[in-house]
This record gives C-alpha cells, structure tokens and sequence, in this order.
C-alpha cells in the first residue's frame, strides 16, 4: 500500500507542544523570534537597543534612543489581550492542526474561556491566516471552477438564487507531476466578466494556462494575461472528467468539511474567513510540524485591530 504523504507525515503532537510552548516564558519566546528574528527593533525609530521593563502581564521593551516603549503584542492582532499566551498558542496549535477547521464552540471546551472570547480569538486566527496566504499567486497549470456555499432557506428561492448561496471562484495550482500545489479561494459578488478579472488580477500570475468549464465569465482571465482553456462538460459526472480531478477534490472537501464541522455558518457575512483559514491549512498541508510556528508568524504580521472591527464582516487589510 502507497501511503500518503500528506497523512502520514510528522506533527507537532499534544505532549511536543506543551514542551515547546507549554509557559508563558516559552511562548514569549516564540513570539520574540517571529516579531524580532534578528533583535528586538523599535516599531518607531528602527533603533535595536533596548531596555527591558519587567512587573507587569508582559515584559516591556523601552529604546535607548527614542524611549519608546513597546511590548510582544503591541501592533499585532494580540494587542492589548488579557487572555495568557499559554491560551493564544494552544488555539495557534488547535485551528493549525485541523484538517477539516473546527468550530469556535468546540475551540472552547479545549481553551476553557467564554464563548464571547473564544470566537474572537477564532476570527482573528483565521483572519490572520487569510491575509498571510492572500498574497501568494497560482503559476504554471492551473485548473479554475465555480461554486456556491450555504443551502436554500426555507421559503425562499431555489438553486442559485437563493439568497443564502455565496458564490466562489476556486483555483487550484498543478505541478509537472499533475499533483496539486497551492489553491486559492474567493468569494464573488457575481460571476461576470469583471468579477474574475478582479480576482483574477489578484490571484494568477500572468501567464498561467488556466482550464475551466464552459462559464462565460472565466474568459476574462485572457484580460491580465492568461492563456484560456474551455472544456464543455454539461452532462458528465465529475468522476468522468480527469482534467478537473483537483479542483473537484478541493471543492468536495471544502464542503464536507464546512457541513460536518461548522453548524451555524453565516456564509453570506463570513465566508471570506473561513476559506482562507480553508486555504491556508491545505496549502501548508506538507508543513504540520512547524504549523504552529507558522501561524505564530501569521499573528504577529497581522495588524491590531479593535473588537468592533473583528466582529464586523469584512476586515480592512
């Protein structure tokens, strides 16, 4: 039997994680080093000489220079945070190592802090992780679908009309090996012309050869300089389209795991954070054991933000 490589790689497990982040020395450590790789640097005068101010929830940094003073979470998504960071990185460690994402209800039973507190602390990781992976484009072959999140409402109109469908455009990136490399995951106001090409600017380099199926929009990928496929397939099974074997692949478990894992889903507010959480774990899928490490790097490139903010549907990048 051919194992995978993707199931049966090396991970961070539970006892590995609390001895590399189990006090909150170690993780002011990790946060140091993914804030501050080469030394700490004042966020306002790029002076690397500091002071250190100790007595209060956090140690303090202060400049010999300008006498600012800055701490670990300032200027990040964790700024001004009362929860331990013992608490942070346990839920780094638990959206990281979730294949298939996991509800904010079931984060807490395992953080054991409010509800209110916890699906916080969800936003701000996904949204973390969706600004990280947002800048990276798909090259070379790519394979390119249409999709919709969210069921028909009771009473209301059916099929792609319904008013609680949230159209995406899902791309997915393949090597010389035909094995998928990198996906990209994006909700659309519509599927028009100028919709893809928006997405399209963003999300493909030029050059790409992209296939899709018929869908009159996806030629607009030709406008920012992709060449452009179309393969008909009206009428056949997925199962009886190889071409499209990837991204029917990512499609389908993109689905079953928003059906089997999240219950109460505002597709139409949220989506855009629960696939790029999606996205970011498939994409760093052969990187397990430094996914924390890697989401702490996420966190600490993230800007602060206030609650309000957080909790609104879209944040400004």
């Amino acid at each position: 039997m051919v194992m995978s490589r993707v199931r049966f790689q090396a991970s961070l497990s539970l006892p590995e994680f609390l001895q590399f982040y189990g006090t909150e020395e170690n993780c002011e450590a990790a946060l140091e080093q993914a804030r501050w790789p080469d030394g700490f640097r004042c966020p306002r005068c790029e002076c690397m000489e500091c002071g250190l101010i100790h007595g209060r929830r956090h140690k303090r940094y202060q400049c010999r220079s300008c006498l600012h003073q800055a701490t670990l979470t300032a200027g990040t998504i964790l700024e001004a945070t009362k929860l331990p960071l013992t608490i942070w990185l346990l839920a780094f460690y638990l959206v990281g190592q979730a294949k298939t994402g996991i509800s904010s209800l079931a984060l807490r039973r395992h953080l054991g802090v409010n509800y209110r507190t916890v699906w916080l602390v969800h936003f701000m990781i996904m949204q973390a992780m969706k600004e990280r992976d947002g800048a990276y484009v798909l090259w070379g072959k790519v394979q390119l679908d249409d999709a919709y999140l969210g069921g028909e409402r009771c009473g209301g109109k059916p099929g792609r009309g319904s008013e609680n469908k949230v159209p995406i455009v899902a791309a997915v990136s393949i090597d010389d090996a035909g094995q998928p490399r990198y996906v990209k995951l994006a909700t659309v106001a519509t599927f028009c012309f100028v919709a893809i090409a928006d997405w399209t600017q963003d999300s493909l380099a030029i050059g790409c050869e992209v296939i899709s199926d018929g869908l009159a929009c996806f030629r607009a990928v030709t406008e920012v300089g992709c060449l452009y496929q179309a393969v008909v397939v009206k009428g056949l099974h997925p199962i009886e389209l190889p071409v499209f074997r990837w991204i029917n692949t990512v499609l389908i478990n993109l689905k079953a795991s928003f059906s089997g894992t999240f219950h109460a889903l505002k597709f139409d507010k949220y989506a855009d954070r629960y696939l790029g959480a999606f996205k970011y774990r498939f994409n760093l899928r052969f990187n397990l054991l430094t996914m924390t490490e890697r989401v702490v790097h996420a966190i600490c490139n993230c800007g602060a933000r206030p609650e309000r903010i957080s909790r609104s549907a879209e944040l400004a990048t």
